[in-house]
């Protein structure tokens, strides 16, 4: 690990809030570096240890007490992980356009592929609702180069936000007026749904925020506004603490708004971060995948366990 200047030199503060979610002594730390396009971080209690994507390099790394290995070669171009309310892996695989869940014995189960007879897309970032629901973001990137995936044409027609039922099979179209739907995060009692939108990645002006909607007992969106725009470079990537602030990816960090949508402060990386989980014992370590590297820092937040 390679420590750097202590965090009241990483740190930024807008507002005294933030204070109270920082650590003055802690700092980031540099776990690992070597990979092409890190993303998809996702944190197991139960074995303490990380497992994240190389997309490029199309392999998933897994960090355990110091040391990375290799979790899964030949990953179809995975990018975000998650896990399911039986802590089983689900993983969106850019290569193979689909959702996957790997089983306790190491078996990969195709959740999804298709929408109304047609290949999705790229599936991109997940999230998994307290009902078993599986929530995906669908963006063109695994199609757009061969370099995170396989140069393709889109076959449904748009870039949805999609929720499946795995226990039917049931696939729906949650919301479809985003450029590139990207992060996904529930609020702490998953009333509210935010989506990140990287429309600007392929264009000058394109869209770099944060929008929210609500969510109903039946799971059906309303709203979808602006929650924030986030600068520089994009959001990508973002994880909710139990007080329902959000801490995003940025160009230049992690940065965290409260549920208000106040920008509250920043923490520093020095390179553009793509993803970021909560984890550790105590769920107050976020590890942050950044474009080549690894980090990970000790906040006084607690990451959000969902009902």
């Amino acid at each position: 690990m390679t420590r750097t200047s202590g965090i009241r030199d990483e740190i930024e503060i807008y507002d005294e809030r933030f204070l109270y979610l920082t650590v003055g002594n802690a700092w980031v730390d540099k776990l690992y570096t070597g990979a092409l396009w890190a993303e998809g971080p996702v944190y197991f209690a139960d074995g303490d240890y990380l497992v994240w994507s190389d997309i490029p390099n199309n392999r998933m790394l897994r960090w355990a007490g110091g040391h990375v290995s290799v979790f899964r070669d030949f990953a179809n171009n995975s990018n975000g992980n998650t896990r399911d309310r039986q802590g089983r892996l689900v993983t969106c695989e850019h290569g193979a356009r689909r959702v996957t869940r790997t089983e306790p014995d190491g078996s990969i189960t195709v959740l999804v592929d298709q929408f109304q007879g047609k290949k999705l897309n790229s599936p991109n970032d997940v999230v998994v609702k307290s009902d078993g629901t599986v929530w995906f973001t669908d963006p063109p990137y695994g199609i757009l180069s061969d370099y995170e995936g396989h140069v393709a044409e889109g076959e449904y027609g748009g870039c949805y936000v999609f929720r499946l039922d795995p226990s039917t099979g049931n696939l729906e179209a949650v919301a479809k007026d985003f450029n590139k739907p990207n992060g996904i995060a529930f609020s702490p009692d998953e009333s509210k749904l935010y989506v990140v939108d990287t429309g600007g990645s392929h264009a000058m002006a394109g869209e770099h925020h944060i929008r929210a909607f609500s969510v109903d007992q039946q799971g059906r969106l309303t709203g979808g506004e602006l929650f924030a725009e986030v600068s520089p470079g994009l959001a990508d990537g973002l994880r909710v603490d139990q007080q329902g602030n959000i801490w995003t990816s940025a160009g230049d960090g992690v940065h965290c708004y409260a549920p208000d949508g106040v920008r509250l402060g920043k923490i520093r990386v020095p390179e553009p971060v793509s993803n970021l989980t909560f984890g550790g014992p105590k769920r107050n370590r976020i590890f942050i995948t950044a474009t080549t590297s690894l980090y990970a820092v000790y906040v006084a937040a607690t990451g959000a366990q969902r009902p």
